[in-house]
């Protein structure tokens, strides 16, 4: 081979590597993911591309919170709201872990997710080392949603856990349905609800056209409170559908004394029993043995064994959320099933 032959080769191999880069040049650049926007799909990890975040406005009882970017580090100082994201899959930085019901107990012992102090008494130095994007409150921590806010956005949770006869179902599928749309898990969140409408249409069924009158206790340290229709457990008798043996209790967090002329006066068919003491003192919940209050034996419904001893973690610890209402929902159809 001549030079002149080297030479013209190696003009046209750098002629046709100069037509490729320009080739190159005019192809668009694949779509990079955007930072912090939601997945295609509610299957975490699922593939697909990702959409663009749209900012949320939440109103709720304390306020008004904007949430500019889908949140990434999630703090929940309720176990409602520790169902609700356990539920839509989504991961939980912080937790109280002084009262953890035990159908979560797998957080309680998870390093991964910080113990940010008690329910009634959160620990706003754990919760800001946490770096949370996003807290979840309710009621109970209400005073301190001021400082809250300055860690990160924070959402209550409008749930009314002194008088739930009206519209508590309600509350629960509108709260699910804004964290769905906050952490892009819309389908999921829609399942759960759906479960949740199946669950009550299930008690529903039961309760419907039955005579039997039901009375909600809680024991406390050797004490028992009734509740009525206006209370903590109000949704029991207006969304379930179970008559109450009495509409005379007041509305209220922790019930009316169980006196020996109210027993009379009501006489339940079916009483259901929420150990508070086994949750707050860490105990074993109460038994039949163990329940040694004359006035519940001379009711009907202890004649005639239809006591239901209540998961006292759904029914105190939580009974706001889709896992702890279905329990509860079990809980009272085995009244009527007795």
């Amino acid at each position: 081979m001549t030079m002149n032959d080297r030479s013209r080769r190696w003009i046209a191999g750098l002629l046709l590597t100069a037509m490729a880069a320009l080739q190159g040049c005019d192809r668009k650049p694949e779509p990079a993911a955007q930072a912090g926007a939601p997945p295609a799909s509610d299957t975490p990890g699922a593939p697909g591309l990702q959409a663009a975040f749209t900012p949320i406005t939440v109103t709720h009882k304390l306020g008004t919170t904007m949430i500019y970017r889908q949140p990434a580090s999630v703090v929940a100082l309720d176990m409602n709201e520790v169902d609700f994201l356990d539920q839509l899959g989504v991961p939980v930085a912080g937790m109280p872990k002084d009262f953890v019901p035990h159908y979560l107990a797998r957080y309680k012992d998870d390093p991964a997710v910080q113990d940010v102090g008690a329910i009634v008494a959160p620990n706003l130095e754990r919760i800001h080392a946490a770096r949370p994007d996003l807290i979840l409150m309710t009621s109970i921590q209400a005073n301190h949603y001021p400082a809250l806010t300055e860690i990160a956005p924070t959402l209550h949770f409008d749930v009314d856990f002194g008088n739930s006869e009206r519209g508590h179902l309600d509350v629960v599928k509108d709260h699910l349905t804004t964290l769905g749309a906050i952490f892009g898990r819309q389908e999921a969140a829609r399942r759960q609800i759906a479960r949740l409408d199946a669950k009550v249409e299930e008690a529903r069924r039961v309760t419907q056209g039955r005579a039997e009158r039901a009375l909600i206790v809680l024991h406390n340290n050797g004490a028992f409170s009734s509740f009525g229709p206006q209370s903590r457990y109000g949704f029991v008798f207006d969304a379930l559908g179970v008559t109450p043996a009495s509409a005379a209790i007041e509305a209220g967090l922790h019930g009316q004394p169980v006196s020996s002329e109210f027993i009379q006066q009501a006489n339940p068919d079916i009483i259901y029993i929420v150990d508070r003491t086994a949750v707050m003192e860490h105990r074993p919940v109460l038994t039949a043995e163990s329940v040694s209050n004359p006035l519940l034996r001379q009711t009907n419904a202890w004649k005639n064994g239809r006591v239901v001893f209540a998961d006292a973690d759904a029914w105190y610890i939580a009974a706001a959320s889709v896992t702890a209402l279905s329990i509860v929902i079990d809980d009272v159809i085995k009244g009527y099933r007795q």
